[in-house]
């Protein structure tokens, strides 16, 4: 599998290179030029879809437009960028109908697979129906979510508060986390990701997304990475760092501590085993409230658990999450104790458009075709199979450092020298994920596909 995804990736180069060549011009500062002989794609598997003609705007036409019309912050991956206009379930299509396996899942969204049809359908029917209304009217499509949401959480996580994406799911369980605890300070991993926003951006812990800005009471601890951390997998370790951070570094009081079970935009790193059990402990008896970010992790990606905290025994105080809640949709949500919820009572919290009725009969169809197609086990069942034959590759090939994860929620770091570790010189934003094998800023592959695949 793996070695015809670098065929794949390599196509179009002349000779088939080897597994650690096409790595390495992967991952190369400078791209190889192209052949002026293409060598023909593998084989893809039948499959019963025909993607309609396309008539629109071409690549190069909308490439132009979007350096004209859109900020220059934004980014695309290779050389000649994609113009995907068609999808359906675990594939993609370009404008010429070329057919693509989507292992990026629209970055560990698209829980479900493309126009999965029960979703489509709930949507289709609901916007026929009622487009918009918020919350200060009665629908049944909101409240049918929130209950269904709220029966797959553990302990009394059963208030649900829905936004339209995870960076304002992170936002506002930061804004309970510090009204319920009446406490500023919060503590968050180095190496993690919680969104773009003024306020969020303060809690990710990575300089590729961070502008220059007042972070605002923010402590970032170390990350308890078994492959790169300091103490390796000693999670007892990393959590006594925390508590000395507490004693040390602040008031000895905080208002909570958040973190990704497993840090995705940071490469798929899974923390410490046994290390939210003790940090936890630590925060709460500083008087902080935990929040598990579940935005990537949820939802049965990796396979051996729906929720990724569920993989290191602990019940949260406040949980977050988007991307594959939607399978696309504009979606996201907190959910949270009825004590913790009660503290928002104060003032007046309002969205404009979470939970809104579309959304919210797009957010229930994915939680019933999870269940109704065992995409859970599916995840658990194709990640095991992945990760033996990535483990197989790291055998022969050296620049493979590191394979880890879970699921389909997978890494592989490539390195130049294993003992080292030593990380390959990148280009900056750099990306290639999943089915392309990726190099992911400082080497950090990731596997998030389609659930559907």
């Amino acid at each position: 599998m793996a070695a015809s995804l670098l065929r794949r990736a390599s196509a179009g180069r002349g000779r088939c290179p080897s597994p650690a060549e096409a790595l390495r011009r992967l991952v190369s500062s400078e791209a190889a030029p192209e052949q002026a002989l293409p060598r023909p794609l593998p084989e893809m598997p039948p499959f019963e879809h025909r993607p309609s003609p396309y008539a629109g705007m071409g690549g190069a036409e909308i490439l132009e437009k979007r350096k004209k019309f859109l900020g220059p912050s934004l980014f695309y991956y290779y050389q000649k960028p994609l113009n995907i206009v068609e999808g359906k379930m675990q594939y993609l299509y370009d404008e010429q109908g070329r057919r693509y396996l989507d292992c990026f899942g629209g970055i560990v969204t698209v829980s479900c697979g493309h126009c999965h049809p029960d979703i489509v359908n709930a949507v289709q029917e609901q916007t026929k129906l009622l487009q918009h209304t918020t919350t200060i009217y009665l629908h049944h499509a909101i409240v049918e979510f929130a209950e269904a949401l709220a029966s797959k959480m553990p302990g009394n996580l059963k208030v649900v508060y829905f936004v339209n994406s995870g960076t304002e799911a992170n936002e506002l369980a930061m804004l309970m986390a510090r009204l319920y605890s009446g406490n500023l300070g919060m503590a968050a991993l180095r190496n993690g990701y919680h969104g773009g926003s003024a306020g969020t951006i303060g809690l990710t812990g990575l300089q590729t997304w961070k502008y220059p800005i007042p972070q605002g009471e923010i402590h970032h601890v170390m990350n308890p990475d078994p492959y790169r951390g300091a103490f390796g997998s000693d999670a007892a370790a990393y959590a006594r760092e925390v508590e000395e951070h507490i004693n040390f570094g602040s008031s000895g009081r905080v208002g909570g501590f958040i973190a990704e079970t497993f840090q995705g935009v940071g490469g798929t790193v899974e923390l410490a085993p046994g290390y939210l059990k003790s940090v936890y402990d630590t925060v709460r008896k500083a008087g902080g409230v935990c929040i598990a970010d579940e935005v990537q992790s949820g939802f049965g990606r990796t396979g051996s658990n729906y929720w990724g905290f569920q993989t290191q025994d602990v019940i949260p105080d406040i949980v977050t999450m988007a991307k594959g809640i939607g399978n696309g949709l504009p979606l996201g949500a907190v959910v949270t104790t009825p004590e913790i919820a009660s503290v928002m009572a104060q003032k007046i919290q309002f969205n404009t458009f979470g939970g809104n009725p579309v959304c919210s009969a797009g957010g229930l169809a994915v939680l019933k075709v999870l269940d109704k197609e065992k995409r859970q086990a599916h995840c658990a069942d194709v990640g095991t199979h992945l990760v033996e034959r990535l483990k197989s590759l790291q055998q022969k090939h050296e620049i493979i450092g590191d394979v880890r994860g879970r699921g389909l929620m997978l890494g592989v770091e490539l390195v130049t020298d294993r003992t080292e570790k030593t990380r390959p010189r990148l280009r900056p934003l750099f990306c290639l994920r999943n089915s392309k094998i990726s190099a992911f800023y400082s080497a950090k592959a990731v596997c998030t596909a389609t659930s559907s695949g």
